[in-house]
């Protein structure tokens, strides 16, 4: 697993209380759809580490030149600071991380659980 540093290019609400954040695509950081990376923040709030992570799913292509990740922001240590966090800041990225392909064999059934951003 590879860690890169990035930059906040931007935010967007796409729902209530939820925000998709494009982050600056390092240059060598390459992905397939369906994998997730670990977003690392720097913090100097009381009572927390000196390094806030959470695990997101890669929301853009990997062709896109930004990386999207969306999330519900709740009243947590981490997604507070993200929900706050000045555009231009850095950030690191652990990953890519995961595999999620589907088997070529069609006689063999497949099930797909899904979870996501909850209302």
């Amino acid at each position: 697993m590879m860690t890169y540093q990035s930059t906040l290019l931007g935010r967007t609400e796409v729902a209530e209380c939820t925000i998709a954040f494009q982050f600056e695509k390092p240059r060598d950081f390459v992905f397939k759809a369906g994998q997730y990376i670990d977003l690392n923040l720097s913090t100097t709030q009381p009572r927390s580490s000196n390094r806030l992570t959470h695990t997101f799913s890669i929301a853009s292509s990997p062709f896109d030149e930004a990386l999207l990740i969306t999330t519900r922001i709740r009243n947590t240590v981490f997604k507070q600071a993200l929900s706050i966090l000045p555009i231009g800041s850095g950030a690191t990225i652990d990953g890519p991380m995961g595999s999620f392909t589907l088997h070529n064999n069609t006689a063999r059934p497949v099930v797909f659980l899904a979870g996501g951003i909850r209302v």
